[in-house]
């Protein structure tokens, strides 16, 4: 009875939304592959674009090779980042796999856009940001270089996750020119620049920093939890209610966007009628941003 009523606490904690903006976000990305990025040999970036030279290469399916590169790192992200952020992953994972290499296309859709590199990338490239925009949102991820990075600042945080995930696209772009031609990367290039934007706008709209100041009885427990677990700092600022006259302390902690719905998820956790405002960053400079 004990065991029943565990899962079924962890299924609520779960939140059905997440899953269900994985299941689309994934379907998604895999339709932008099947449809805009293999016919046209456009690698986007990423452990799904190191997929595609694979195959290139040797023949390999996309699909098996993406879930083939992720089980190492969603073993090695267990303990970074929990048991229902990686489940969703694992999902995320074995959806694209099948959705890419198992579940046929119409072969009049998966031509209809063939050697039309440029409308290929374009909408392609909005596609497959919206759905990894959804799935990230849901508080998942579509496996692959943002694992990879997440593990290694978790263990380095001195190396940003930023330039981590720059750094992977950069190769797969290099790889392109090299598997494909130079004409190829560069639409590869242009498909990464779209992606990120596209993702932006989802969790976002368009900043890629946010200011969180949040009101609550359980500021202490809060500011620990996003010291600790988000690695953000946390300033208090001492506020006063104009029409009650208590005082109030207030957080104010700025976050990447790979941070904004966590730390949503985090404050909800911990006090659902907290009082929680988030504006928009043009520029954050210092510790964990951008240098002077």
């Amino acid at each position: 009875m004990t065991e029943v009523n565990g899962m079924k606490s962890w299924w609520k904690k779960s939140d059905m939304n997440g899953w269900l903006l994985t299941v689309v976000g994934s379907i998604m990305l895999a339709f932008a592959f099947n449809v805009f990025f293999i016919p046209n040999e456009i690698a986007p970036g990423g452990l799904s674009g190191l997929a595609q030279l694979v195959n290139a290469v040797t023949g390999f399916p996309v699909g098996v090779t993406i879930a083939v590169l992720n089980v190492p790192l969603l073993i090695a992200g267990w303990r970074v980042r929990g048991r229902v952020f990686i489940l969703r992953t694992l999902l995320s994972v074995l959806l694209l796999s099948v959705f890419i290499d198992w579940i046929p296309m119409p072969a009049a859709l998966t031509g209809l856009f063939r050697e039309e590199m440029l409308l290929s990338t374009i909408f392609g490239s909005v596609i497959s940001g919206l759905g990894m925009g959804m799935v990230i949102v849901g508080n998942s991820s579509t496996g692959g270089t943002d694992l990879v990075a997440i593990i290694i600042h978790k263990h380095v945080p001195a190396v940003r996750v930023a330039w981590l995930l720059m750094a992977v696209d950069a190769l797969v772009v290099v790889g392109a020119a090299v598997v494909f031609d130079i004409h190829k990367a560069l639409y590869a290039l242009i498909c990464v620049f779209i992606t990120a934007r596209c993702i932006d706008f989802v969790e976002t709209g368009v900043k890629s920093c946010k200011a969180f100041y949040i009101i609550s009885n359980h500021f202490e427990e809060i500011s620990r939890r996003l010291n600790h677990e988000m690695d953000r700092g946390v300033t208090i600022l001492n506020g006063k209610g104009a029409y009650s006259g208590q005082e109030k302390n207030v957080l104010f902690c700025v976050v990447d966007r790979q941070q904004i719905q966590p730390v949503k998820n985090l404050v909800k956790s911990v006090d659902p009628n907290a009082f929680v405002v988030v504006s928009d960053v043009k520029e954050a400079l210092g510790e964990g941003f951008n240098a002077f």
